[in-house]
Formats: structure tokens, C-alpha cells, sequence
């Protein structure tokens, strides 16, 4: 484990104090958790990013090669 110094908000504390006394969890159990939870809500968010950006890729490269199609099939009435 790392030890970490740590300055945090004085309602965010008084906040943190309260609920530790009514769930009954140490401030360091409490605090790992909350750092847990926040990284994988923020590891959701960066992937949800990388997949809207990739799915913008894909959406343009569908699109020409959509209009490909339409091409051919335009080409094909022609004969």
C-alpha cells in the first residue's frame, strides 16, 4: 500500500465524517472505495470517448462506401 498526504475540503470531510459514523467503515476503506468507484467511472468515460470516435470513423468510411453502392447501382440501370 501507498501512503499519500491528502488536503481535502472542509465540508467534503465533515460530509465524509458523517457517513463513516452512521456506516460504520474506516476513513481509509471509505476513501479507497471512493477512489475506486471514481476510476472506473472516469475509465468509462475515456472509453466511451475512444468509441465515439472510432464509431465516427467507421460512420464516414460507410458513408462514402454507401455512395459507392449507389454508384454501382446507378451504373448498373444505365446498361
Amino acid at each position: 500500500m501507498k501512503n499519500i498526504s491528502l488536503k481535502i475540503d472542509e465540508k467534503v470531510f465533515s460530509d465524509t465524517e458523517r457517513i463513516l459514523s452512521k456506516i460504520k467503515k474506516s476513513r481509509n476503506r471509505y476513501i479507497n472505495d471512493a477512489i475506486s468507484f471514481y476510476n472506473r467511472y472516469q475509465n468509462r468515460r475515456l472509453l466511451e470517448q475512444k468509441l465515439k470516435a472510432e464509431s465516427e470513423l467507421v460512420k464516414n468510411d460507410s458513408m462514402r462506401i454507401l455512395k459507392e453502392f449507389e454508384n454501382i447501382d446507378y451504373a448498373d440501370e444505365t446498361i
